[in-house]
């Protein structure tokens, strides 16, 4: 590897993801862009003389955790903040933190250039076209995990909804040919990846801008040849809807995942709406329930957003009605923070006051957790084949996946990462299953 220099001094960087699989995507092409332009990439803040934060912002409590950090980074380090939080909080950033330089989401190669600009001691706000962004799939990247690549299919959605700032940070819908992220999938295959995260901020909305669509892509990818597995990211209901029975088909095919994730976000159709969720809770359950009809061991993930403005109580309780009915495997717990450029930001008068907000929050999480245990007890006794997708927090144990990625640990002293095992599952809870191999 050669070296990049600013002046005489030998450019060292330490990055940090936060956030979704989305920025988990564009901080590993960060990373093989700089690497690949000589910059050394270092393990420490403390070796580095450059620091970036690819940071998320989604969420109220996220950013004010990731601000915390950044005031952490020690003021003789060089900073350059990536991702969505200079986009949807930069005044925020300029009263409150000290960085050297700003990037958006999905800046690709374009990392190079600021951290060399950074490196000799310009101040670098780089925001402009952060939102008509599309870096190539083919730039080179340093995976997280070497067995599973995670592909952004497309950035940016066609969604309004009135809670979420992250369409100021990603734009509007901005979809990859089909025969590039097939390209990418060939590419990673050899180079020994084994699972494949399609992901967006709503895969649902894939290829609506190009003349194509999810499904379409799914049985693309699915006809490649190789011995891989696929995972769909988010589906919006009432996006994929329309083309719901192409998307059912191409699911499948064996190099599906039996994986579903649904948001519903509330099972009060008045909320819904003032959401700008365009479907039903009826909507939503039936969509469900077509995905269950076509494989019944199907993994559900929804989420749900706590307090949103307007939920009364027995709004809630629809909520928690919906859960009992659908009995989703995963429930992603959201509790209501009005953020910046949001249309939810202005309906102050109809505020859920904080303390109810967390209460309803505890009690959605229990319910999930009762639900998953209930789920995963219903594996006892299974067997077959999973695919080692991780190494486990343990010492010699390991996770891996199932057809319906249902994650599972298991105990070997040997080498088992991007290795197929079979198993028998022996212990259920709610967070996992625990298998012996067979």
């Amino acid at each position: 590897m050669f070296l990049i220099y600013a002046g005489d001094v030998e450019v060292k960087v330490f990055l940090r993801n936060f956030g979704c699989s989305s920025n988990l995507a564009d901080g590993e092409v960060l990373a093989g862009c700089l690497a690949s332009a000589g910059f050394t990439l270092v393990n420490s803040e403390n070796d580095a003389e450059v620091v970036i934060y690819n940071s998320c912002a989604v969420k109220g409590p996220t950013e004010n955790r990731i601000i915390d950090a950044l005031k952490r980074v020690p003021k003789e380090r060089k900073l350059v903040v990536t991702g969505c939080l200079p986009l949807i909080s930069f005044e925020r950033l300029l009263q409150e933190v000290h960085f050297d330089g700003v990037a958006g989401p999905a800046i690709g190669k374009g990392i190079v250039e600021v951290v060399t600009r950074v490196a000799k001691g310009e101040k670098v706000v780089a925001l402009e076209n952060a939102l008509t962004t599309q870096p190539p799939l083919d730039l080179p990247r340093i995976q997280t995990n070497p067995v599973v690549s995670v592909i952004p299919v497309n950035y940016g959605c066609l969604g309004s909804c009135a809670y979420c700032c992250v369409i100021h940070a990603r734009g509007r819908l901005r979809s990859y040919p089909i025969k590039d992220i097939a390209e990418r999938v060939k590419t990673d295959l050899a180079l020994g990846s084994k699972e494949f995260w399609i992901t967006s901020q709503d895969t649902a909305c894939y290829g609506r801008d190009i003349g194509t669509n999810l499904a379409e892509l799914l049985n693309t990818l699915s006809h490649l040849e190789g011995d891989f597995r696929i995972r769909v990211g988010m589906m919006t209901p009432n996006i994929v809807a329309p083309i719901l029975p192409q998307v059912i088909e191409a699911f499948g095919s064996k190099k599906v995942y039996k994986f579903v994730h649904l948001p519903v976000q509330s099972g009060d159709d008045a909320v819904l709406k003032k959401m700008r969720r365009f479907y039903t809770a009826k909507e939503f359950k039936d969509i469900v329930a077509q995905f269950k009809k076509a494989f019944p061991q199907i993994t559900l993930s929804t989420d749900v957003i706590c307090g949103f403005p307007s939920e009364n109580t027995d709004a809630f309780e629809k909520t928690l009605k919906l859960l009992e009915e659908v009995k989703p495997d995963v429930v992603n717990v959201s509790k209501f923070f009005a953020r910046p450029k949001t249309a939810a930001l202005k309906m102050k008068e109809e505020f859920v006051e904080r303390s109810e907000i967390k209460r309803r929050s505890v009690t959605v999480t229990q319910l999930a957790k009762k639900i998953a245990l209930e789920k995963n007890q219903q594996w006892l006794g299974w067997k077959g084949e999973i695919l080692v997708n991780e190494k486990g927090k343990v010492p010699a144990s390991w996770i891996g996946r199932n057809f319906a990625y249902k994650p599972i640990t298991v105990v070997s002293e040997k080498e088992l990462l991007g290795k197929t095992v079979q198993v028998k599952i022996v212990k259920a809870l709610s967070t996992h299953l625990s298998a012996i191999i067979i």
